[in-house]
Protein backbone atom coordinates (compact mmCIF):
# COMPACT_ATOMS: atom_id res chain seq x y z
CA UNK A 1 0.00 0.00 0.00
CA UNK A 2 2.83 2.37 0.88
CA UNK A 3 4.52 1.70 -2.48
CA UNK A 4 1.23 2.29 -4.31
CA UNK A 5 0.70 5.56 -2.46
CA UNK A 6 4.26 6.68 -3.30
CA UNK A 7 3.74 5.82 -6.96
CA UNK A 8 0.44 7.71 -7.11
CA UNK A 9 2.05 10.72 -5.42
CA UNK A 10 4.87 10.70 -7.97
CA UNK A 11 2.39 10.58 -10.87
CA UNK A 12 0.45 13.50 -9.36
CA UNK A 13 3.63 15.57 -9.00
CA UNK A 14 4.59 14.88 -12.63
CA UNK A 15 1.11 15.83 -13.88
CA UNK A 16 1.08 19.09 -11.92
CA UNK A 17 4.59 19.93 -13.12
CA UNK A 18 3.59 19.24 -16.70
CA UNK A 19 0.54 21.51 -16.45
CA UNK A 20 2.47 24.35 -14.89
CA UNK A 21 5.10 24.20 -17.62
CA UNK A 22 2.49 24.78 -20.32
CA UNK A 23 0.02 27.28 -18.83
CA UNK A 24 2.11 30.38 -19.53
CA UNK A 25 1.89 31.38 -15.85
CA UNK A 26 4.54 32.01 -13.23
CA UNK A 27 5.72 28.39 -13.33
CA UNK A 28 6.01 28.22 -17.10
CA UNK A 29 9.25 26.93 -18.64
CA UNK A 30 8.43 28.59 -21.98
CA UNK A 31 11.09 31.07 -22.99
CA UNK A 32 10.18 34.72 -22.54
CA UNK A 33 10.20 37.11 -25.48
CA UNK A 34 13.39 38.66 -24.12
CA UNK A 35 15.19 35.32 -24.29
CA UNK A 36 13.91 34.68 -27.81
CA UNK A 37 15.11 38.11 -28.93
CA UNK A 38 18.56 37.48 -27.50
CA UNK A 39 18.73 34.01 -29.07
CA UNK A 40 17.55 35.25 -32.49
CA UNK A 41 19.56 38.49 -32.26
CA UNK A 42 16.53 40.25 -33.70
CA UNK A 43 13.50 42.14 -32.37
CA UNK A 44 10.43 41.81 -34.62
CA UNK A 45 7.91 44.64 -34.15
CA UNK A 46 4.33 44.60 -35.45
CA UNK A 47 3.09 47.96 -36.75
CA UNK A 48 0.11 49.34 -38.68
CA UNK A 49 1.35 52.18 -40.93
CA UNK A 50 -1.13 54.93 -41.67
CA UNK A 51 -1.45 56.05 -38.06
CA UNK A 52 0.01 59.57 -38.29
CA UNK A 53 2.36 60.56 -36.70
CA UNK A 54 3.04 57.28 -34.88
CA UNK A 55 3.88 54.93 -37.75
CA UNK A 56 4.02 55.88 -41.41
CA UNK A 57 5.61 54.76 -44.66
CA UNK A 58 8.28 57.09 -45.93
CA UNK A 59 8.47 57.87 -49.63
CA UNK A 60 11.67 55.81 -49.86
CA UNK A 61 9.86 52.68 -48.63
CA UNK A 62 10.94 52.66 -44.98
CA UNK A 63 8.94 53.33 -41.81
CA UNK A 64 9.06 56.50 -39.72
CA UNK A 65 7.18 58.06 -36.83
CA UNK A 66 7.06 58.35 -33.07
CA UNK A 67 6.41 54.62 -32.56
CA UNK A 68 9.23 53.75 -34.96
CA UNK A 69 11.63 55.86 -32.87
CA UNK A 70 10.38 54.08 -29.74
CA UNK A 71 10.85 50.64 -31.33
CA UNK A 72 14.38 51.50 -32.42
CA UNK A 73 15.16 52.74 -28.90
CA UNK A 74 13.95 49.40 -27.49
CA UNK A 75 16.18 47.57 -29.97
CA UNK A 76 19.14 49.75 -29.06
CA UNK A 77 18.60 49.05 -25.35
CA UNK A 78 18.54 45.32 -26.12
CA UNK A 79 21.54 45.68 -28.44
CA UNK A 80 19.77 43.90 -31.26
CA UNK A 81 18.55 44.39 -34.83
CA UNK A 82 14.97 45.65 -35.27
CA UNK A 83 12.67 44.30 -37.99
CA UNK A 84 9.24 45.82 -38.70
CA UNK A 85 6.29 43.77 -39.95
CA UNK A 86 3.25 45.53 -41.33
CA UNK A 87 -0.34 44.46 -40.58
CA UNK A 88 -3.83 45.87 -40.64
CA UNK A 89 -4.49 47.06 -37.10
CA UNK A 90 -6.91 44.24 -36.26
CA UNK A 91 -4.29 41.68 -37.33
CA UNK A 92 -1.68 42.79 -34.80
CA UNK A 93 -3.09 40.88 -31.81
CA UNK A 94 -3.32 37.54 -33.67
CA UNK A 95 0.21 38.04 -35.08
CA UNK A 96 1.48 38.51 -31.53
CA UNK A 97 -0.39 35.48 -30.21
CA UNK A 98 1.02 33.08 -32.83
CA UNK A 99 4.56 34.41 -32.44
CA UNK A 100 4.82 36.15 -35.81
CA UNK A 101 6.08 39.26 -33.98
CA UNK A 102 7.80 39.79 -30.62
CA UNK A 103 6.05 43.03 -29.69
CA UNK A 104 3.40 45.39 -31.04
CA UNK A 105 4.14 49.12 -30.99
CA UNK A 106 1.28 50.65 -32.94
CA UNK A 107 -0.54 53.26 -30.90
CA UNK A 108 -2.43 50.48 -29.13
CA UNK A 109 -4.68 51.62 -26.28
CA UNK A 110 -4.38 49.79 -22.96
CA UNK A 111 -7.82 48.19 -22.45
CA UNK A 112 -9.28 45.49 -20.24
CA UNK A 113 -10.66 43.45 -23.14
CA UNK A 114 -7.22 43.35 -24.80
CA UNK A 115 -5.67 42.12 -21.53
CA UNK A 116 -7.69 38.92 -21.94
CA UNK A 117 -5.51 37.84 -24.87
CA UNK A 118 -2.28 39.88 -24.66
CA UNK A 119 -0.26 41.72 -22.00
CA UNK A 120 0.62 45.39 -22.18
CA UNK A 121 3.30 47.63 -20.71
CA UNK A 122 2.81 50.79 -18.70
CA UNK A 123 1.74 53.81 -20.82
CA UNK A 124 4.24 55.53 -23.09
CA UNK A 125 1.83 58.16 -24.48
CA UNK A 126 -1.50 59.69 -23.45
CA UNK A 127 -4.09 60.62 -26.04
CA UNK A 128 -7.85 60.57 -26.69
CA UNK A 129 -10.50 60.14 -29.36
CA UNK A 130 -11.45 63.18 -31.44
CA UNK A 131 -14.07 63.86 -34.13
CA UNK A 132 -13.20 65.31 -37.53
CA UNK A 133 -15.80 66.65 -39.96
CA UNK A 134 -15.61 68.36 -43.38
CA UNK A 135 -14.96 72.12 -43.26
CA UNK A 136 -18.49 72.70 -44.52
CA UNK A 137 -19.80 71.11 -41.30
CA UNK A 138 -17.74 73.28 -38.93
CA UNK A 139 -20.98 74.60 -37.45
CA UNK A 140 -21.48 71.25 -35.73
CA UNK A 141 -20.47 71.54 -32.07
CA UNK A 142 -21.02 68.05 -30.62
CA UNK A 143 -21.15 64.35 -31.48
CA UNK A 144 -24.87 64.37 -30.62
CA UNK A 145 -25.55 66.58 -33.64
CA UNK A 146 -23.95 63.93 -35.85
CA UNK A 147 -25.93 61.08 -34.32
CA UNK A 148 -28.85 61.19 -36.73
CA UNK A 149 -30.23 58.57 -39.08
CA UNK A 150 -28.58 58.72 -42.50
CA UNK A 151 -25.21 59.96 -41.25
CA UNK A 152 -22.11 57.78 -41.60
CA UNK A 153 -19.26 57.82 -39.08
CA UNK A 154 -15.97 56.46 -40.47
CA UNK A 155 -13.58 54.59 -38.12
CA UNK A 156 -10.45 52.42 -38.35
CA UNK A 157 -11.34 48.76 -37.93
CA UNK A 158 -10.34 47.26 -34.58
CA UNK A 159 -9.37 50.62 -33.07
CA UNK A 160 -10.49 52.11 -29.78
CA UNK A 161 -12.21 54.83 -31.79
CA UNK A 162 -14.29 52.19 -33.57
CA UNK A 163 -15.29 50.57 -30.28
CA UNK A 164 -16.19 53.93 -28.73
CA UNK A 165 -18.15 55.15 -31.75
CA UNK A 166 -20.19 51.95 -31.93
CA UNK A 167 -21.17 52.30 -28.29
CA UNK A 168 -21.83 56.05 -28.48
CA UNK A 169 -23.65 56.56 -31.77
CA UNK A 170 -27.13 55.01 -31.67
CA UNK A 171 -28.68 56.45 -34.84
CA UNK A 172 -25.83 57.21 -37.26
CA UNK A 173 -24.18 54.29 -39.06
CA UNK A 174 -20.60 53.52 -37.94
CA UNK A 175 -18.55 52.16 -40.87
CA UNK A 176 -15.22 50.29 -40.50
CA UNK A 177 -12.26 51.07 -42.79
CA UNK A 178 -8.86 49.40 -42.96
CA UNK A 179 -7.02 52.41 -41.57
CA UNK A 180 -7.33 56.08 -40.70
CA UNK A 181 -6.21 57.55 -44.05
CA UNK A 182 -8.86 55.52 -45.87
CA UNK A 183 -11.53 56.60 -43.38
CA UNK A 184 -10.47 60.25 -43.68
CA UNK A 185 -10.29 60.09 -47.49
CA UNK A 186 -13.75 58.55 -47.59
CA UNK A 187 -15.09 61.49 -45.58
CA UNK A 188 -13.25 63.90 -47.86
CA UNK A 189 -14.98 62.41 -50.89
CA UNK A 190 -18.38 62.94 -49.29
CA UNK A 191 -19.07 59.27 -48.50
CA UNK A 192 -18.96 59.81 -44.72
CA UNK A 193 -20.02 62.66 -42.45
CA UNK A 194 -17.33 62.38 -39.77
CA UNK A 195 -14.30 60.41 -38.59
CA UNK A 196 -13.63 59.24 -35.04
CA UNK A 197 -9.93 58.60 -34.37
CA UNK A 198 -6.98 59.42 -32.09
CA UNK A 199 -6.45 63.16 -31.70
CA UNK A 200 -2.76 63.27 -32.81
CA UNK A 201 -3.58 61.60 -36.14
CA UNK A 202 -6.47 63.98 -36.75
CA UNK A 203 -4.26 66.96 -35.87
CA UNK A 204 -1.74 65.89 -38.52
CA UNK A 205 -4.49 65.34 -41.10
CA UNK A 206 -5.71 68.88 -40.46
CA UNK A 207 -2.21 70.19 -41.18
CA UNK A 208 -2.10 68.24 -44.44
CA UNK A 209 -5.60 69.30 -45.52
CA UNK A 210 -5.78 72.85 -44.17
CA UNK A 211 -9.13 74.46 -44.83
CA UNK A 212 -10.74 71.17 -45.88
CA UNK A 213 -11.54 69.62 -42.49
CA UNK A 214 -12.51 70.73 -39.00
CA UNK A 215 -11.99 69.11 -35.58
CA UNK A 216 -14.75 69.35 -33.00
CA UNK A 217 -13.72 70.82 -29.67
CA UNK A 218 -13.03 68.43 -26.81
CA UNK A 219 -12.30 64.70 -26.78
CA UNK A 220 -14.64 61.72 -26.53
CA UNK A 221 -12.23 59.87 -24.23
CA UNK A 222 -8.81 59.88 -22.58
CA UNK A 223 -6.54 56.91 -23.28
CA UNK A 224 -3.08 55.48 -22.61
CA UNK A 225 -0.98 53.77 -25.26
CA UNK A 226 1.20 50.78 -24.39
CA UNK A 227 3.51 48.15 -25.88
CA UNK A 228 1.92 44.71 -26.33
CA UNK A 229 3.58 41.33 -25.81
CA UNK A 230 2.36 37.76 -25.44
CA UNK A 231 -0.07 37.18 -22.59
CA UNK A 232 1.55 36.62 -19.18
CA UNK A 233 5.10 37.28 -20.42
CA UNK A 234 5.91 38.93 -17.11
CA UNK A 235 9.69 39.04 -17.58
CA UNK A 236 9.35 41.05 -20.79
CA UNK A 237 6.67 43.34 -19.34
CA UNK A 238 8.86 44.07 -16.31
CA UNK A 239 11.79 44.92 -18.56
CA UNK A 240 9.65 47.15 -20.80
CA UNK A 241 8.25 49.04 -17.82
CA UNK A 242 11.78 49.68 -16.54
CA UNK A 243 12.88 50.78 -20.01
CA UNK A 244 9.90 53.15 -20.43
CA UNK A 245 10.54 54.66 -17.00
CA UNK A 246 13.92 55.87 -18.26
CA UNK A 247 12.89 56.58 -21.88
CA UNK A 248 9.75 58.71 -21.48
CA UNK A 249 10.74 62.37 -20.92
CA UNK A 250 14.38 61.59 -21.70
CA UNK A 251 16.19 63.93 -24.17
CA UNK A 252 15.82 61.25 -26.85
CA UNK A 253 12.06 60.88 -26.34
CA UNK A 254 11.48 64.63 -26.07
CA UNK A 255 13.31 65.17 -29.35
CA UNK A 256 11.16 62.49 -31.03
CA UNK A 257 7.97 63.96 -29.57
CA UNK A 258 8.92 67.45 -30.79
CA UNK A 259 9.77 66.20 -34.27
CA UNK A 260 6.54 64.30 -34.88
CA UNK A 261 3.96 66.28 -32.88
CA UNK A 262 5.15 69.88 -33.02
CA UNK A 263 6.77 70.12 -36.45
CA UNK A 264 5.35 69.46 -39.91
CA UNK A 265 8.31 69.54 -42.30
CA UNK A 266 8.24 65.72 -42.46
CA UNK A 267 4.80 65.64 -44.09
CA UNK A 268 6.17 65.75 -47.65
CA UNK A 269 8.52 62.86 -46.86
CA UNK A 270 5.83 60.26 -46.05
CA UNK A 271 3.29 58.52 -48.22
CA UNK A 272 -0.44 58.73 -47.60
CA UNK A 273 -0.74 54.97 -47.05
Amino acid sequence: MKKMFTALLLILVLVVAGCSSNDGGAGSTEKSTLKNIKDNKKLVIGIAPGYFPFEMKSIDGGFVGYDIDLANAVGEALNTEVEFKQFAFDGLGPALQIGDVDMVIAGMTIRGDRALSISMSNPYYKTGQAIMVPAASKGIKSWEELDVKGNKIAVGIGTTGALLAKSQFKNAEVVDYEDFPLAATTMGSGQADAVVYDEPAIAVWRLEHEGEVHQLEGLLSAENLGIAVKKNDFETIQWLNSFLHSYVDSPEELESRSRWFEESDWLDKVSGE
